[in-house]
């Protein structure tokens, strides 16, 4: 195996981790010099890609990598990777297999309703939108070149550096109070297990990659706060509060997700619900 992360981020990162771990040889991109030391030191051959033009160092990578990872979002001209792709297939002969990093919120709202990789796609939002249309794009494309393509479906997406102590310690958290909300949630380093799994399997198909307790995102905070040992912020009406329009476009999909295809696939989440993931990050103390 060899692996390649187009937008190695959060998400990207923690993949270079464990597969570097596992002495896997991983490049990844980013679109500044100035992230090349986190890349390096998550185990990542760093690139630069503008989101337009793959670079011969870029080339030369891709024409070694079994194993395409794409985890950076479309925007209205579709997915930048795949462009460049699509003039560059022939860079491409040891590929075998394919993951795209999706998002649940393709599935938009179903009023608190549980959904599967089956249920109806009704995005709502843009960026949702064009995930669902880059999300067919790299199917096309994968069946034009017989790759197996395996697409993740994210949740809310936590770990080290992005969770509810670090919001609560630097006085950001909120319990919006909004009743029958719920969201799903999914810890990072169980979105990199997930990618290695399918990616090693070579397995195709849609994946919810989400935790198993869908709850009200002011239990979150509450639990952080009680292993913090320190006092939630005030709930405040989720009608009257202020908060950026991202934010209440989000509270605009309620929905529950199954995890039950990639279970059923074999895989097990070592972050399985919010309350065990806050305990193990708090006991361990690895949120920062």
């Amino acid at each position: 195996m060899r692996a390649f992360i187009f937008g190695a981020g959060f998400s990207g990162r923690a993949l270079g981790t464990l597969l570097a771990g596992r002495d896997v040889p991983v490049g990844g991109t980013t679109r500044t010099e100035d992230n090349f030391a986190a890349l390096s030191a998550a185990g990542i051959t760093p690139y630069l890609f503008d989101g337009r033009d793959l670079s011969n160092e870029i080339l030369d990578e891709l024409h070694e990598t079994t194993h395409l990872v794409v985890s950076i979002a479309p925007g209205p001209g579709g997915d930048p990777a795949l462009k460049a792709l699509r003039d560059s297939v022939a860079a491409l002969p040891k590929l075998e297999w394919i993951g795209y990093l999706s998002t649940v919120g393709v599935y938009g709202n179903h009023d608190g309703e549980w959904v599967d990789e089956e249920s109806e796609c009704r995005p709502m939002s843009q960026r949702s939108v064009q995930r669902l249309a880059a999300e067919a794009s790299w199917q096309f494309f994968a069946d034009t070149i017989s790759t197996p393509l395996a697409i993740l479906r994210l949740s809310g997406i936590y770990g080290p550096g992005r969770n509810a102590f670090v919001k609560l310690s630097e006085g950001t958290a909120k319990r919006l109070i909004k009743p029958g909300q719920v969201f799903n949630r999914i810890h990072v380093a169980d979105i990199a297990r997930a990618v290695y799994f399918l990616g090693e399997a070579r397995m195709a198909g849609v994946f919810n990659v989400s935790d198993d307790q869908p709850a009200p995102p002011q239990d979150v905070v509450e639990h952080a706060a009680s292993l913090m040992k320190v006092d939630p912020p005030p709930e405040t009406d989720f009608g009257t509060a202020t908060i950026s329009p991202m934010a209440r476009s989000f509270y605009g999909e309620n929905k529950r997700v199954s995890n039950a295809k990639i279970k059923e696939a074999g895989f097990a989440f070592t972050h399985p619900d919010y309350e065990q993931a806050l305990e193990r990050m708090w006991q361990e103390e690895n949120w920062r």
